[in-house]
């Protein structure tokens, strides 16, 4: 599985952050020399073109050379709204979607045919955007964090995981936002999140 962040509209230095949260998480030291590792991450550069564009995060998926690979999207703010097209437009050519993150995708409606999870800064934003598409497992921040600290300090963001058990009754389990996105990364097959 490949991993493909989509960001929101802030500094790039942010997604740097968020992924050295992670890294944190993952336990696996960075060897920043190692272009293998560097590549199996594809971030998009929101930085020169629109996050929510699905047109262009979509060309810019077809211009890696990652025909063939299934995708896992972690998706940020306004980059929500333009990864989830682009995971659309990926199934239409034949491509695989492993999953699909959305942190703080708050009003962007997410539906497919891939496995969908919420994280989410507050549990206002967490309940209010259930209603358009809850998706699976999620989690919610409690106390809450400002938008742009659950992407810059994942690892710092307390919360609750929610989990769907198939009697239908959702059970909630102290977390981070961050060890419960690499709990679910590694589950779905993603190797390295640098």
């Amino acid at each position: 599985m490949r991993l493909v962040i989509c960001p929101g509209v802030h500094e790039p230095k942010l997604t740097d952050c968020f992924l050295a949260g992670l890294s944190g998480i993952w336990a696996v030291a960075a060897d920043r020399q190692n272009q293998q590792i560097l590549n199996s991450v594809k971030i998009f550069p929101a930085h020169k073109h629109p996050p929510f564009s699905a047109l262009d995060i979509f060309h810019f998926l077809c211009s890696q050379e990652l025909t063939g690979e299934s995708l896992v999207f972690v998706s940020f703010s306004a980059g929500v709204v333009g990864a989830i097209g682009a995971a659309w437009m990926w199934q239409q050519i034949g491509g695989k979607v492993g999953a699909f993150f959305a942190l703080d995708g708050w009003g962007v409606p997410l539906g497919g045919n891939f496995p969908i999870h919420r994280i989410s800064h507050d549990r206002f934003t967490h309940w209010s955007s259930a209603i358009i598409g809850s998706g699976e497992d999620s989690f919610y921040a409690d106390p809450p964090v400002p938008h742009l600290e659950l992407w810059r300090q994942p690892q710092t963001a307390q919360g609750w995981q929610i989990t769907h058990a198939p009697d239908g009754i959702e059970r909630a389990k102290p977390a981070t936002a961050a060890t419960f996105l690499v709990h679910l990364l590694k589950q779905y097959g993603v190797q390295s999140v640098v």
